[in-house]
């Protein structure tokens, strides 16, 4: 993984990515993922020009590793957003929901490399026309907002490996060595990984976020708003209140301001919380220090990967 195109491309030394989740993944977690060795994220979406200023300059007093910034382009700041990023000297961008070909025009001979997130072949070979350097393949099965088709994350990644020349980056389903493994046996040549670091001692979300994350089963997530943006989440009260909407005008004010009002970090409590996760939650077992979860993945993937290698050897 250290010598691959990804990780040459970007200047880190595992081509593992922490996967970027609104008002949670912000300067502290991003630089402690990059000081373990992976690459940090600063998600943008629900950040000022001002604040994302902030948590940027948060993780560059933390860390002197790279870290990125993911920007979601139907955002009517996404350019101000932009600036901020050129201007704070970063030098990687993962872009999402949107087409990144204004971006790439925007950055052309910046030396800003960008990553655009993609769930089908179609958008992943539109992308590479556009000229962004790689794809983050995210599948089905992810947390947060999620593409329409259905495609999962290991028939997305082979697929996109066959179409495409640019690096493919697996996401979604993968929260340990097992997946990290099973995505580059796939082609993927780096992985990201998100709903594991909610349950870290570093994200910034209330205790009872992460204790439901560790309670979790395969049937613990759900898809709200399947036709306009699906977004998985932890199926609780407030989640199943806006898949079967009732009468009352007060829940019709919560569903309808549920994407922000009852968001983790708006308050509320395990009923009320809107909170954004994948079904690899159902692996979830501990909180564990944010510093240990890609270098005790990659310890791991070399134990599975001899393992499986000696399984496939023939007798001589």
């Amino acid at each position: 993984m250290k010598s691959n195109r990804l990780s040459k491309l970007i200047g880190i030394d595992y081509p593992l990515f922490l996967g970027p989740m609104r008002l949670i993944t912000l300067g502290e977690m991003a630089a402690a993922v990059s000081n373990s060795g992976g690459f940090g994220q600063i998600a943008a979406s629900g950040l000022s020009p001002d604040r994302l200023r902030e948590e940027i300059d948060k993780a560059h007093r933390r860390t002197d590793r790279p870290f990125g910034v993911n920007i979601p382009i139907y955002r009517k700041n996404a350019i101000d957003q932009l600036e901020v990023c050129t201007q704070c000297g970063i030098r990687t961008i993962t872009t999402s929901a949107g087409n990144p070909t204004r971006i790439i025009e925007l950055l052309r001979n910046s030396g800003v490399k960008v990553l655009h997130k993609v769930s089908s072949v179609e958008m992943a070979l539109k992308a590479e026309s556009a000229g962004v350097d790689a794809v983050i393949a995210t599948g089905h099965e992810a947390g947060g907002h999620v593409g329409r088709d259905g495609a999962t994350t290991f028939c997305l990644v082979p697929m996109l490996v066959d179409a495409l020349q640019i690096p493919v980056i697996a996401a979604g389903g993968i929260a340990d060595a097992r997946g990290l493994v099973a995505a580059f046996a796939f082609g993927a040549e780096g992985v990201e990984v998100g709903t594991r670091f909610v349950a870290t001692d570093k994200a910034p979300v209330p205790d009872f976020f992460k204790e439901l994350l560790i309670m979790a089963r395969s049937q613990s997530t759900t898809l709200l708003g399947k036709n306009a943006m699906p977004i998985r989440v932890l199926k609780n009260k407030a989640a199943v209140s806006i898949l079967n909407p009732v009468k009352s005008e007060e829940d019709r004010q919560i569903q309808g301001d549920a994407a922000d009002r009852q968001y983790i970090q708006s308050g509320g409590d395990a009923d009320s919380a809107i909170m954004p996760a994948g079904q690899i939650a159902g692996l979830i077992q501990n909180v564990k220090d944010i510093g240990a979860v890609f270098p005790e993945m990659i310890e791991a993937a070399h134990t599975i990967s001899e393992r499986v290698f000696k399984n496939f050897q023939r007798e001589r």
